[in-house]
């Protein structure tokens, strides 16, 4: 039975599905073609099998690189935001430089409208920069737009949502900060959120700065 078809079923097992691809790669064209012009909501699952599939072996994504950075576009957001976790993951294996091509693509939602592409984006930076350390700069330049993002939660200006995607930015720059140069501008952005009205993120910028502050 061909994946898609296996996909097609009721309570199928995604991992053993992404255990099979990852044995028969051959499988992963036809996931990706059926990914493309599927219309019904089974392509969810396509791109759920071959986001862990990149995870776990990105060389055999890679060649499909441009399908996912496309989808960064979609009007479906759960394609969406398994697009950002799926590119994030190809930088690993980037020899073609190809995510630079659509760097500020990438990182346009941070400003806003919408909270979780903008927390997928920043969630997904860390894995980019570790990947590619020449960019760390330039993304440690992006993250700290959300300080400013005006994001809607159904269709109101909701600065709590603002607050989430700051806390999800101090948690990105925890895992790459000591590749960035101008530590001093983190450290600035984290200090401010130490008057957040959010008490999550009031703690994760003291316990980041208790680490890193000095």
């Amino acid at each position: 039975m061909s994946v898609t078809k296996q996909l097609s079923r009721k309570g199928v097992n995604i991992a053993a599905i992404v255990d099979q691809v990852v044995a028969k790669p051959d499988e992963i064209v036809e996931l990706v073609e059926a990914l493309k012009v599927e219309q019904r909501a089974v392509k969810l699952s396509y791109e759920k099998v071959l986001r862990q599939v990149s995870e776990r072996r990105p060389e055999l994504i890679y060649p499909y690189f441009d399908v996912f950075a496309d989808l960064l576009d979609s009007d479906n957001s759960f394609l969406k935001w398994g697009a950002i976790m799926t590119v994030a993951n190809l930088t690993a294996v980037d020899a073609e430089n190809k995510f630079e091509a659509i760097f500020q693509k990438y990182y346009a939602p941070i400003p806003g409208p919408a909270m979780v592409t903008a927390a997928n984006v920043i969630g997904s930076s860390a894995k980019i920069a570790l990947a590619k350390p020449e960019l760390t700069e330039r993304i440690a330049r992006e993250i700290p737009k959300v300080d400013k993002a005006k994001y809607q939660r159904k269709g109101f200006p909701s600065p709590e949502c603002r607050n989430v995607a700051i806390g999800q930015a101090i948690d990105s720059f925890e895992r790459f900060f000591e590749q960035i140069d101008d530590k001093a501008k983190i450290v600035a952005f984290v200090k401010r959120q130490l008057r957040n009205t959010r008490k999550q993120v009031v703690k994760k910028a003291e316990r980041f700065l208790r680490t890193h502050e000095g």
